[in-house]
């Protein structure tokens, strides 16, 4: 399998795990404060790939020549991260996981101005029946929501997180000199646990620990394992052989792999008219699979 289609596969693994952290983090987003919960999550998530680093690359000198590299990108995702929780406090896991789903769009235009990545017209056409199916879904199917551009808070607050989001994709390859994943992970991760720490030093003491109800450690093992070490792996692995926006696409998925989750935790599923707000998401992403050489 050639480094193309091995960067698809890493996004396609991406998308089914980061939608699970949806699902859970609305189950425990009003149970602990976002920034305690992310700072506990950067920790884990740095110590599990520093192990994976010390067993594979090792640590040398020249891989963390500007540390200020890393210190821009994890900022980036702490601010996403947290606003991705306070979002969930009051919003639908399928209506965030769509708000996510206009990161392609972002990130082609970041891609642009910072890489000089085109967007072939295929492409646009591709981001723009993805966006639509976001905001159907985002505004439930419910057309008077749209005209009056009822956004709910969460949603709203979650938007601002998609565009950190947006920004790191290519600011990755923008950034990377020539480091393994595993080491230019562990930077980012290191660095924003360290953001985290000064900015939400008194949330992270303040937490009872030991009274959290167990939704809560469920969730924190699975963002920091499943959807912090492993998704950072993928999304650097994957953002230095494809176009951001071709990264960003697959976020089209992550609504339908919400549902699924959904469905697995007993939590419902939507409305059958939602349905075709996914249908044109996935439609997106099929649009956007074609290579284009």
């Amino acid at each position: 399998m050639n480094e193309y289609r091995l960067g698809h596969l890493a996004m396609l693994l991406f998308s089914a795990l980061v939608a699970g952290s949806f699902s859970l983090g609305a189950m425990a987003a009003n149970e602990i404060s976002p920034m305690a919960m992310n700072t506990a999550r950067f920790l884990i998530a740095g110590v599990v790939i520093g192990v994976a680093v010390l067993m594979t690359t090792g640590l040398k000198r020249s891989y963390f020549v500007a540390p200020w590299r890393y210190l821009v990108l994890g900022g980036m995702f702490a601010v996403y991260f947290v606003l991705m929780f306070e979002g969930l406090k009051t919003a639908t896991p399928v209506s965030t996981a769509a708000v996510f789903t206009l990161t392609p769009m972002m990130a082609a235009g970041f891609g642009y101005v910072l890489l000089r990545q085109i967007t072939t017209m295929r492409m646009a056409l591709a981001l723009a029946i993805g966006a639509v199916g976001a905001l159907w879904v985002i505004f439930r199917a419910d057309l008077q929501a749209l005209m009056q551009f009822s956004v709910g808070r969460g949603e709203m607050i979650y938007f601002w997180g998609c565009m950190m989001h947006a920004i790191y994709t290519p600011m990755v390859r923008k950034l990377n000199r020539g480091e393994p994943v595993l080491v230019f992970s562990f930077g980012v991760l290191v660095a924003g646990f360290f953001i985290m720490l000064i900015y939400g030093w008194r949330d992270f003491v303040e937490t009872e620990w030991l009274a959290l109800p167990m939704i809560v450690w469920i969730t924190l093992g699975y963002v920091s394992i499943a959807a912090s070490s492993i998704t950072f792996v993928l999304l650097q692995f994957a953002t230095m052989r494809l176009p951001a926006s071709k990264v960003m696409a697959y976020t089209f998925l992550v609504p339908s792999w919400v549902i699924l989750w959904q469905i697995a935790l007993g939590q419902g599923a939507p409305s059958g008219l939602v349905f075709g707000g996914i249908g044109l998401t996935v439609l997106a992403l099929w649009i956007l699979l074609k290579n284009e050489d």
